[in-house]
């Protein structure tokens, strides 16, 4: 039998005190970037991206203020999820349609929806796991129409924006892409522009659509803060290099 770990044990002080730099450290860039271009940093969420780093260390993590945690896979958010307490989970990742019940139960806001199908399912078992409310969800789109990645193309969400329009237990805050793997940061803003440009077209039919706009990862959340991101996906700024 699995001994559950000790969650009145506080985390380790190094562990902190070095996440807690980090985070500094990233918000005063969200900052200045944010003065750059005249908006509110308060306009721009931090989700720390966590995939492989162990629970003990994600309680450090919530200590020090990071208290939005994204993961890649519903497998590794479950096992996480009841020794992590205080932290608000977002899945980044791509989601199969056959783990969207556990999906529902383990995130509250799902930023990967990358099809019209996905949607519809998560409709339909948000009624009988979450009940009460409207599940938060961003639309991802492929903009650069990188065959590797997932996605709706911009033209298909367009078609499909009427039936998910009308889902009743979704509750659709705006969109999220992925970026190219890019030498300079700079070669990233045509994506961060393209995404922009979808959301500014679909918002002009569909009113209902929110805001957000989650793109920018550790190397080029500036410059996608800069074309209007208000959620950043940073992972190793933050952790560190993983494996």
């Amino acid at each position: 039998m699995v001994t559950p770990p000790d969650l009145a044990v506080a985390p380790d002080p190094r562990d902190v005190a070095q996440l807690a730099d980090a985070r500094a450290h990233v918000l005063e860039r969200i900052a200045e970037t944010c003065a750059r271009v005249g908006r509110d940093p308060a306009s721009v969420t931090l989700v720390a991206v966590s995939k492989t780093v162990p629970a003990a260390r994600l309680r450090a993590a919530i200590a020090a203020g990071l208290t939005i945690l994204g993961e890649n896979r519903v497998q590794e958010a479950e096992a996480k999820t009841g020794e992590v307490p205080g932290a608000t989970w977002h899945l980044v990742g791509p989601l199969q349609s056959n783990k969207a019940r556990r999906a529902l139960a383990a995130f509250h806001q799902i930023e990967s929806v990358d099809s019209d199908e996905l949607a519809g399912r998560l409709d339909r078992l948000a009624e009988e796991v979450r009940p009460d409310e409207r599940v938060p969800v961003l639309l991802e789109v492929n903009v650069d129409g990188d065959p590797a990645k997932a996605g709706f193309d911009p033209t298909g969400l367009a078609a499909a924006a009427g039936a998910i329009a009308g889902l009743p237990r979704l509750d659709v805050r705006g969109l999220m892409t992925v970026g190219r793997l890019v030498e300079r940061p700079e070669d990233a803003r045509s994506t961060f522009v393209a995404l922009r440009e979808v959301s500014e077209r679909l918002r002009a039919s569909w009113p209902g659509l929110g805001e957000d706009l989650s793109m920018g990862m550790s190397d080029d959340f500036e410059i996608a803060i800069e074309e209007g991101a208000t959620i950043v996906r940073i992972g190793r700024a933050l952790f560190g290099h993983r494996h």
